[in-house]
Formats: C-alpha cells, sequence, structure tokens
C-alpha cells in the first residue's frame, strides 16, 4: 500500500495511491482510519512530505564506503563505528516531492544532495530487541539530506548547513511493502545518472539502530529514521533537477534555486 499527504483546495489530507488515483482518508495510517470516497488524479496532486514526523532521526556514517572515501578526501584515516550513530534534523525543514530546495542566498556553497532510505515507524517503541523492531516499522519513503558544506564546517551543530528550510525533502509517498535487500539507490541530476548503489548496503540496518535507539528513547506513530547516504555528491547549481529514486518505493523529485 502507498501512503500519500496531499494538499487540494479541501486542504491537507492524508490519502492512498490507488492506480492512478490517490483516495482521500479521514484519520491517520497510524490508527484509525477510513476513505472518504473523494479521489483525485495522482498526475494532479501537490504532494507534501508523507508524514510531519514528531522527531527526525538520523543514522550517520552508515555505509563503509562512504566513510573511507571522506576519510581519504580529508587526509584522515577512516574510522568505522562500532555500533549506531544518530543525530537529529528538523521539521522545518521538509518538503515534499517536486516542491522546491530554495538556497539562501548567502551561501558559500557547495551544495550537496544526500539519498536516503526512510524508515517511518508505526507504533510507540522503548526498549524493544533487533527481533522485535521490524514490527514498528509502519513502510518506507526516501529522503534529500541537503547539506550546506562551507556551513557544515563552520557550524558545530549543523543547524544551517542540514536544518535550513526546504533542506530535507521526503517522498513521495510511504511505501508499506518493500523488499529492502533488493532496492538500489540511483540519482540523476538533469537526467544524468551520477549514483547508482545497492541500498541497503549498511553497516547497521533497521532493526539494529531501532533496537539501540529505544534503549535510550521512545519512538513515536509518525517518527521517521533517516538510514544514511553513499556515495559522493557533485556540486548543485541553481535550476538542477535532483532526482533519487529507490527501487521498489519510488522516485523524490526537486528542483534546486537560489533566492534572488
Amino acid at each position: 500500500m502507498r501512503w500519500v499527504r496531499f494538499e487540494d483546495k479541501d486542504g491537507a489530507s492524508f490519502g492512498i495511491v490507488e492506480g492512478d488515483d490517490v483516495v482521500a482518508v479521514s484519520g491517520t495510517p497510524f490508527g484509525v482510519y477510513e476513505k472518504t470516497g473523494r479521489k483525485i488524479p495522482l498526475s494532479g496532486a501537490t504532494l507534501l512530505p508523507p508524514v510531519m514526523p514528531p522527531t527526525i532521526y538520523c543514522a550517520g556514517h552508515n555505509y563503509r564506503d562512504h566513510i573511507v572515501k571522506s576519510a581519504k578526501r580529508k587526509g584522515i584515516e577512516a574510522v568505522i563505528p562500532d555500533e549506531p550513530e544518530f543525530g537529529y534534523r528538523a521539521v522545518n525543514a521538509l518538503i515534499g516531492h517536486e516542491a522546491d530546495v530554495v538556497v539562501p542566498k548567502d551561501s558559500a556553497r557547495p551544495i550537496h544532495y544526500e539519498p536516503e532510505l526512510v524508515a517511518v515507524i508505526g507504533k510507540k517503541a522503548k526498549r524493544v530487541t533487533k527481533a522485535e523492531a521490524k514490527s514498528c516499522v509502519f513502510g518506507y519513503t526516501i529522503g534529500n539530506d541537503i547539506s550546506e558544506r562551507a556551513w557544515q564546517k563552520s557550524d558545530r551543530t549543523n543547524w544551517r548547513a542540514k536544518n535550513m528550510d526546504t533542506f530535507k525533502p521526503m517522498g513521495p509517498w510511504i511505501e508499506t511493502e518493500v523488499d529492502l535487500d533488493k532496492t538500489r539507490t540511483l540519482v540523476r541530476v538533469n537526467g544524468e545518472t551520477v549514483m547508482d548503489f545497492q541500498t541497503y548496503d549498511v553497516l547497521f540496518d533497521v532493526e539494529t539502530c531501532i533496537a539501540s535507539l529505544t534503549r535510550y528513547v521512545t519512538l513515536y506513530p509518525g517518527d521517521v529514521l533517516w538510514m544514511g547516504s553513499e556515495g559522493e555528491a557533485i556540486n548543485m547549481k541553481p535550476g538542477d533537477v535532483n532526482e533519487i529514486e529507490i527501487t521498489g518505493i519510488g522516485v523524490l523529485r526537486n528542483t534546486f534555486t537560489w533566492e534572488s
């Protein structure tokens, strides 16, 4: 099943994708809901982030090759973590499929994309085991952890570098049935494929991350867990169209713009 959040003249609503249409529902995918009978073409729907999460968790340093290449570029020794490492992102930064990324005019650049698998939590969880963790996942979507690299070096908390308005595209929907071992991530810039890797070639899988997180924090329905990024990005320019495809989930597309 594919769940979306969309906006039309009646406001924002959750919906279920059925063929080429979106069927609006009352309620949420995390509780009681029912179809309203209102239906709009998917091609004409304004898609919002598929969930507005209470908290955005990010598993950092979760791809070995990414760690090694990053360390080599910096001229330092690569350190592979022994257990998951987490950070947070700001809800204000979220935008949906086809929405524009807006880079502040005083950005020092470069601006990079980071393609990420995103797990959406479906129920409250605290101190769950790895075996129990999979039942906590409602489904999966796609995230783009956009980063302003100059500010990332100077802002110790990444409050600008990764959390500015529009810097966290997420979507296009939540897919509830995904075989992660068969997924691949492809990144395209202006139609040209610039990255292609096995999505789930992670150091720490979703279950390990959830078990680790819930030793210390409570996860709630709608929370999201971004699973880290592989590869090296190219510098984005005004007008560039960035597509992230995770096979079995969908395509997240956004255009990069600059403040005038």
